[in-house]
């Protein structure tokens, strides 16, 4: 299995969720300040010039939600998914909100040709940022975390996402310390050895 990643992305998710799983798997490094992504070599692999991409037996798999429930489905004996459903739509609620609106309003500083043509657009998307991502944290803290983690005393893989897009927060502008309720989520996260071994990959 390999995992195709640029270091401080949202595919660290996907590798925090595989080292909690404990399977194998090898770290490609695409190298965003080279254009690598857009390149014909890596469109081969994921024609989105996005990471993450997972190769599998199957072939190659995309989007952060898809990837972090398969990778779950891997170890079922370690409950990165919850059993009952009530729980279950809680963590996709959760995750649908951080790929479809917090990692959105990330996007708006540095990709804002996404959205628009014009330079003075790019600027007034980036000068929101701060207020989005706030907006989000706010959101997190009121509806999103029911505990330590977002399920409360069980870890799932909603936190790998969660924590993922934290720590994009103060290069947008959003002090963690308004925000106890993340500050406890982000200790807790930090004392799991497979947080701790991303960052001795050099991932974040």
């Amino acid at each position: 299995m390999q995992l195709y990643y640029a270091p401080n992305t949202i595919a660290v998710a996907t590798a925090i969720a595989l080292e909690e799983t404990g399977v194998e798997y090898e770290a490609i490094k695409i190298d965003f300040a080279a254009k690598e992504q857009t390149g014909a070599a890596y469109a081969q692999i994921n024609p989105k010039g996005r990471v993450p991409a997972l190769a599998v037996d199957g072939g190659i798999l995309t989007e952060t939600p898809a990837l972090l429930e398969y990778v779950a489905e891997l170890a079922p004996e370690k409950q990165l998914v919850p059993e009952d459903p009530l729980d279950r739509a809680r963590m996709r609620e959760v995750i649908s909100y951080l790929a479809s609106t917090m990692h959105v309003n990330h996007a708006h500083r540095m990709r804002g040709s996404r959205w628009a043509d014009k330079p003075a657009s790019y600027k007034d998307m980036k000068a929101k940022v701060p207020q989005t991502m706030a907006a989000s944290c706010d959101f997190i803290c009121r509806q999103g975390l029911r505990g330590p983690f977002v399920l409360g005393e069980a870890f799932s893989v909603a936190d790998c996402h969660l924590y993922t897009i934290c720590t994009w927060l103060e290069g947008d502008g959003v002090a963690l310390a308004d925000y106890p309720k993340l500050q406890t989520f982000m200790a807790a996260m930090e004392a799991r050895a497979s947080v701790r071994a991303v960052y001795a990959k050099g991932m974040l």
